[in-house]
């Protein structure tokens, strides 16, 4: 099993930036392909980015391309999620995730991630 923290979220204005972490236990992290979620309120949880098991692949959600970069550290155990020109329409829940092997076709698939942290917050304001 995989247990999952994220961290870094928080309060920023449109345009600013912040950077999530993800640290993962396990001696098992570069086993594992992961991912970064969102949760808006009143909304799905949808796809943000993902990255293979050795870092030398990204995935990204069409509206977080260009602003987010996913990246990985197997030394560490962490992944983390740079976040630039943030949108009031960012806010939300930021949850990681890990699976075995990525698909791109199911990359969106919430039931395709087998283990997940608690979440962190980001609220951007306007």
């Amino acid at each position: 099993q995989v247990q999952l923290v994220e961290s870094g979220g928080g309060l920023v204005q449109a345009g600013g930036s912040l950077r999530l972490s993800c640290a993962a236990s396990g001696r098992t992290f570069s086993s594992y392909a992961m991912g970064w979620f969102r949760q808006a309120p009143g909304k799905e949880r949808e796809f943000v980015a993902a990255i293979s098991k050795s870092g030398d692949s990204n995935y990204y959600a069409d509206s977080m391309k260009g602003r987010f970069t996913i990246s990985r550290d197997n030394a560490k155990n962490t992944v983390s999620l740079q976040m630039s020109s943030l949108k009031p329409e960012d806010t939300g829940v930021y949850y990681c995730a890990v699976r075995a092997i990525i698909n791109s076709a199911t990359m969106a698939s919430l039931g395709k991630w087998k283990y997940w942290g608690q979440g962190t917050q980001v609220t951007v304001s306007s």
